[in-house]
């Protein structure tokens, strides 16, 4: 009884200890973005801004080219992200129901895609959007950041299509569907936690990133919204307050995407792994 009890009590302890110790940074920028600025720069901390201002949030809001990044942040993602789905749905088809030559070989440049450090490359990246004429524009963007999500993405569906048995795919072709047909009407419907689980981290990898829009986009109207966030406290100083407000702002899309896929997501994750 005693072993059983100690072995319920150190997983769940541990557990408790490594969410105070991952949530606690993004409790302190959300509460500091709300709190006034004598009680940040106050020697005693104030864990619970009672009286809190949303002033922060209005220098932020009010930042030269915040609206503009906002919209170019959500094209490039949400277009890269879409891309990405769409051509690894018909990939990862390929790899999981059908033999051609060179399908080994196939897969494993996309393991090798998927490892691949992109930071290594961004000076190539740049001659080829210079040479191109494509700098300062959000297209390039748009193709590298679904080139990043792309081999995880087709990775990860190529699992949950080997999973669904081949059997329910011919039944319906034998009931007069088209191979197209069978996709869309039998398996499309399972593939639900890998399609979220992949958006999810295409979402957040496209959103978050940072080196090829610093090299590629060097006027205001084609930058993003990680540029903005670096570029702020040199435009409004050491406003910690307004820097913690614009961090906030800048969290929230990534925190309201996963809130929503969250469930579906890890178990996409963990079956895509693993099966296949």
């Amino acid at each position: 009884m005693r072993r059983s009890l100690a072995g319920r009590i150190w997983p769940n302890a541990l557990a408790a200890v490594l969410f105070v110790f991952f949530v606690f940074p993004v409790y302190w920028m959300v509460s500091t973005s709300f709190k006034r600025d004598l009680d940040i720069i106050s020697k005693t901390p104030v864990f619970l801004p009672l009286d809190g201002t949303f002033s922060h949030f209005s220098t932020a809001v009010a930042t030269a080219g915040f609206w503009t990044m906002v919209r170019n942040s959500f094209t490039v993602t949400l277009s890269a992200v879409v891309a990405s789905l769409l051509i690894a749905l018909l990939a990862s088809f390929a790899i999981a129901r059908m033999r051609f030559k060179g399908r080994k070989s196939f897969i494993v440049v996309i393991m090798l895609a998927q490892m691949a450090p992109w930071e290594v490359m961004t000076i190539s990246v740049y001659m080829i959007v210079r040479d191109a004429d494509f700098l300062n524009h959000l297209l390039p963007l748009t193709i590298f950041y679904m080139m990043m999500v792309l081999p995880f993405t087709i990775w990860t569906l190529r699992g949950f299509i080997a999973a669904v048995p081949r059997e329910l795919e011919e039944s319906a072709m034998v009931d007069g569907c088209t191979r197209t047909q069978a996709f869309i009407k039998v398996i499309f419907p399972l593939l639900a936690p890998g399609l979220m689980s992949t958006s999810l981290f295409g979402f957040i990898t496209a959103w978050n990133e940072f080196p090829l829009v610093l090299v590629l986009n060097k006027q205001a109207e084609a930058q993003t919204l990680p540029l903005w966030l670096t570029q702020f406290q040199t435009n409004v100083g050491n406003d910690w307050g307004a820097t913690m407000a614009a961090s906030t702002l800048f969290a929230i899309p990534v925190l309201i995407v996963f809130f929503f896929l969250q469930r579906k997501a890890v178990g996409g994750l963990t079956s895509g792994a693993v099966k296949g």
